[in-house]
């Protein structure tokens, strides 16, 4: 028969009472979170247009790249939702799939700008000194360029395409990313559990991995949920210009790019593109501030 020592049972009474706190901590946000409610429609939005675009292929009946002569500039209609275009090919569907390319490029974008700016604000807040004044003032520099601008520039130098507008909005992204990671780390980094790391001989890579980063998750998603509105529209814009997606690959903004000399006899074209950047950036701004209030541990009571 097996026999549990005193210390086994502290040990394992202290990792429940871990877990049931942080239940109730994911209980408490989550219940503060459904209370808002701009914060649940904006999810709701992006839910929904989430869904649609990931299973496009069930919501649509035609391809997207499907040319129609005889069908040019028809309009809205139970068979084809949103209308043609110029070249009969089915806006319903060109949106539906032109959204997989605005929030891949969107995600990849935010998380490249999210992953360099934890790795350079970590260092800079948990070290300070020098190290943190060098990253600080290359920080500084970058951010000092508006983020468009610098988005525009990189993209001309790349070149085309969704990876390259991915790097190209994700480097006018980092500064801000790094500055939030940076002044939660020195906010933390005195903290007892941290000293206590470090004086048991833990390295400062072994530190900041296990024992920060997990505490600064919270500004980090909600940067990132903030973040992927802007990001769809830079990369709208882009493409708009001619600097991002290229046609004929379906993308808002190059849709919107290809509808402006039919802006005033075929409003289809502009309308519905237009509005599911607009819905989609909304959704995002509207979850982002009911997700940060929620995890604001000064709104608890």
């Amino acid at each position: 028969m097996l026999r549990i020592t005193k210390k086994q049972k502290e040990t394992y009474s202290a990792s429940l009472i871990g877990m049931t706190r942080k239940r109730s901590q994911f209980g408490d946000m989550l219940k503060r979170l459904l209370k808002n409610k701009l914060s649940v429609i904006g999810l709701v939005i992006v839910l929904v247009l989430v869904i649609l675009i990931v299973f496009a292929g069930i919501f649509t009946k035609y391809p997207y790249s499907e040319h129609d002569p005889t069908n040019r500039h028809s309009m809205p209609s139970a068979e084809h939702f949103f209308g043609t275009d110029n070249f009969g090919r089915d806006i319903w569907s060109r949106v539906l799939y032109g959204g997989r390319i605005s929030l891949l490029v969107a995600v990849v974008a935010v998380a490249i700008s999210l992953s360099v700016g934890i790795i350079l604000g970590s260092t800079a807040g948990f070290f300070g000194g020098k190290v943190d004044t060098v990253i600080s003032r290359v920080l500084d520099v970058v951010m000092a360029i508006p983020g468009l601008l610098l988005a525009i520039a990189i993209s001309a130098a790349l070149g085309p395409g969704p990876i390259k507008t991915a790097i190209a909005i994700s480097i006018s992204g980092m500064p801000s990313a790094a500055r939030i990671v940076r002044s939660t780390v020195m906010s933390i980094k005195s903290n007892e559990f941290v000293e206590a790391a470090r004086a048991t001989g833990s390295s400062s890579a072994r530190t900041i991995v296990i024992h920060i980063l997990p505490n600064i998750l919270a500004p980090v998603i909600v940067d990132a949920t903030l973040r992927m509105g802007g990001s769809i529209l830079q990369i709208s814009g882009l493409s708009f210009i001619g600097l991002g997606v290229q046609p004929p690959t379906p993308e808002w903004g190059s849709m919107l790019s290809e509808s402006r000399e039919f802006i005033r006899t075929f409003w289809p074209m502009t309308v519905f593109p237009g509005v599911f950047v607009v819905l989609t950036m909304f959704g995002f701004n509207l979850f982002g501030d009911g997700l940060r209030d929620a995890l604001d541990p000064k709104l608890k009571n």
